[in-house]
Parts: structure tokens; sequence; C-alpha cells
């Protein structure tokens, strides 16, 4: 079989899915870790965003992280058009369906509505990356007090997440993304080829409490940040 038809078959579609997801999963750890320096400002006063700063400074200006920065997107087109085929795949294949649905009896909701948790994390994405990927990277934005080197996306933040409706859209941005996640970690290494028993239950367990804390995590920051738990007025 020629490596271009291996990659339009259905084994070979759900590969790329499942190796693309982990890169993104990946990227979800860093990402998170990033986002947890808002944090410090409940620690130490007078941080005033600056970690953070600090570190979403080097994520903008080392070269091999803007280099890493296109396969990102890269993967994530990558991801959203596999997914896509996938599915269409999936409902021309169930045609009229069972005259009984089995429910969560045959699997968990989650599971059978990727396409559905996919689109709402993809408007999520094409909204957060409006917010601050692009001021930060393209059209610019204020110098941080400390450093005039460094930008001040944290004060960006705070005057984003003042809107409660912004809010809201993350948090169920973030709940979308749980539930993806509940199925998407566990489903990558399946298709991977990792069937043994105590393998996967270490893997659901893993994924399990993955797509509980890094969601939670980027929750917490609209929420800190709008009820102003961080920030200047904390």
């Amino acid at each position: 079989m020629k490596w271009s038809a291996f990659f339009t078959s259905s084994i070979g579609k759900k590969l790329v899915m499942s190796l693309t997801g982990i890169f993104l999963i990946t990227f979800l750890v860093v990402h998170a870790g990033i986002n947890a320096c808002i944090f410090a400002d409940l620690f130490d006063p007078t941080d005033d965003g600056e970690m953070f700063n600090r570190a979403a400074h080097f994520m903008g200006s080392s070269w091999v992280i803007r280099a890493a920065e296109i396969g990102l997107f890269a993967f994530i087109i990558l991801h959203v058009v596999q997914g896509f085929m996938v599915e269409i795949q999936n409902r021309s294949r169930r045609g009229i369906g069972y005259q009984k649905t089995m429910g969560n009896k045959g699997s968990k909701w989650y599971s059978r509505s990727m396409g559905l948790l996919g689109t709402l994390l993809l408007l999520f994405l094409i909204m957060h990356i409006s917010h601050f990927w692009v001021p930060s990277r393209i059209t610019g934005l204020p110098e941080a007090s400390y450093n005039p080197e460094h930008h001040d996306l944290f004060s960006k933040m705070l005057l984003v997440f003042e809107n409660p409706f912004i809010v809201v859209l993350y948090v169920l941005g973030c709940i979308s993304l749980a539930y993806h996640l509940a199925h998407g970690f566990q489903s990558a290494f399946r298709t991977l080829g990792v069937y043994n028993k105590r393998y996967l239950a270490l893997i659901n367990g893993v994924g399990l409490g993955f797509s509980i804390l890094i969601p939670l995590v980027f929750a917490l920051m609209p929420i800190s940040m709008h009820f102003q738990w961080v920030g200047l007025q904390n």
C-alpha cells in the first residue's frame, strides 16, 4: 500500500489523529504551566504578573519556541481536518442506525460527540488566539513596567476577563476540553496499539486525572482574574 493511500484510509486518519493528539496533549501541559504563573501573585503580592510576563516573554522570544509554534499550528490544523474526516466517515457508515440506541451502555456520550466537542474547541481556540496570541505576536502590547523588553500580557488578560460573558465562554471551552480529553487521551494510545489491561488501566487513570486537572487550571485563569483574586486589586 502506498503511503498516500494509507494516510487517507480509515486506519491512517486515526493514526494521524492519535499522533497529533499526543503532541497537542504535550503542548497543553506546557501551556497550563505558563498559565499557572499568574498565581505567583497569591504568594507574592508585589509580583503583579511579573513571573507570568517573564514566562510569556521567553515563549515569544526563543527561536526554538517560535519554530515549535509553526509546528503547533500545523498539527492543530491537521488534527481538526482529520477529525472532521473521521467524523464524516463514521456518520456515513452508521447509515440509518439501530432502531434502539444503546446509550451509555455501548459508549459514553462524549465519545460519541467528539465531532461536536472538537468544533466547540475550534471556536474557542479562534477566540483565544484573537484575544491573546494576535496582540502579543502581531499587533503589539504595552511594555511591562519592570522591563521595557517584555510585553504586559498579564494586564491584557485582566482587561479581557473583566467581561463576564467572555469568562463564561472560556469556562464552557474548558468543559468541552475536559470531555474531549476524557475520550481522546486513552483513545490515542489505543490507536497506537496499547491493549494490555495493566497499561490500559494506567492510561485510563492518568487520562481521567489529566482531563480534569488541565482544564481546571485553564478555567481558574479567567475566573481568578474576573473576581480579582490575582492582579493589582487582590
